[in-house]
């Protein structure tokens, strides 16, 4: 169904304001996909062809993007989205075990919405907080350390309506649709709430300033890029060319031989609505690769 004249005259101001952030106005078609999911709780043919005619593009374009990112729905959803990490370590810290048990408890199956209308569930991968494991996500909001009985409570919370915090960030959930028009780039005001990070992240830390432990100097490495200069002038250090050998047979790149590691796919750093052949990214903490160069990127010794 068309969007009405007040949805249209809704979103094309708030569109308006998205694509004045960005200097090439098709870079912004991402955060107006999630405006128009927060419109009616996901991407609709209407939301489609809306982002199309925006940009100049086709349809086509339009639903590649949506369809390849996971955090765009294709179909109607619940109130709240509850995401269970079942990636390595929050799966076998029980992961697996709490998204089995949601799914009897809540009758639905993965990527199912209750009949009430309040929940979709669904297993995602890694939520980058692997230091809290197992997690259970709610609009994108962390719930930690979870369990099958702590799992259970909070859905059946949400189902009742009762109030639900999560483990850090705001003090409040937002609903579906709040949660997509944040991610559209309009802020709610709860962006500040809660601690920046829990003790579990900051152990690291606490262990280097109990040590003394500190950061390399921001000169270190102008420093042994100069050294390495005067090796290869024939100040008793390794030529280029030995260099370059070490380089081939330890796997490692040296700069004087040119040899740099893998840096990845063609068309890196270009986004789907910019690309005619885009490459697989995904967002929020998810990625479709590693990205890793083959080297180490350390100068042979």
């Amino acid at each position: 169904m068309p969007f009405s004249d007040d949805v249209l005259t809704r979103l094309d101001a708030d569109a308006a304001v998205i694509i004045a952030k960005y200097p090439r106005p098709r870079s912004a078609l991402l955060p107006l996909l999630h405006l128009v999911q927060s419109e009616e709780g996901y991407v609709s043919a209407a939301g489609i062809e809306y982002c199309a005619a925006k940009f100049g593009l086709s349809e086509a374009e339009v639903t590649a993007v949506v369809s390849f990112y996971t955090m765009y729905m294709r179909k109607p959803v619940g109130e709240y989205h509850v995401g269970v990490c079942t990636n390595t370590l929050c799966a076998i810290m029980g992961g697996d075990q709490i998204f089995d048990e949601l799914r009897e408890h809540l009758g639905v199956g993965n990527d199912e919405t209750t009949p009430d209308g309040k929940i979709i569930l669904e297993h995602v991968e890694c939520n980058a907080a692997c230091d809290y494991a197992p997690v259970v996500m709610v609009n994108w909001e962390f719930f930690d350390n979870m369990t099958p009985g702590s799992a259970r409570q909070l859905v059946d919370d949400l189902q009742a309506g009762n109030p639900v915090s999560p483990t850090r960030g705001p003090s409040r959930l937002c609903t579906f649709r709040e949660m997509s028009r944040v991610l559209a780039g309009f802020d709610d005001g709860l962006a500040t709430e809660g601690p920046v990070a829990g003790a579990s992240s900051l152990v690291g830390l606490k262990i280097a300033q109990e040590r003394g432990w500190t950061a390399p100097s921001p000169d270190r490495d102008e420093t042994a890029s100069d050294e390495t200069a005067s090796d290869e002038t024939g100040n008793g250090g390794t030529s280029s060319a030995d260099a370059g050998s070490a380089a081939s047979t330890s796997g490692e790149s040296h700069p004087a031989t040119g040899s740099t590691p893998a840096s990845g796919p063609p068309g890196a750093g270009v986004s789907h609505a910019e690309s005619a052949n885009p490459r697989p990214a995904r967002g929020l903490g998810k990625s479709s690769g590693s990205g890793k160069p083959s080297g180490s990127g350390k100068e042979p010794q």
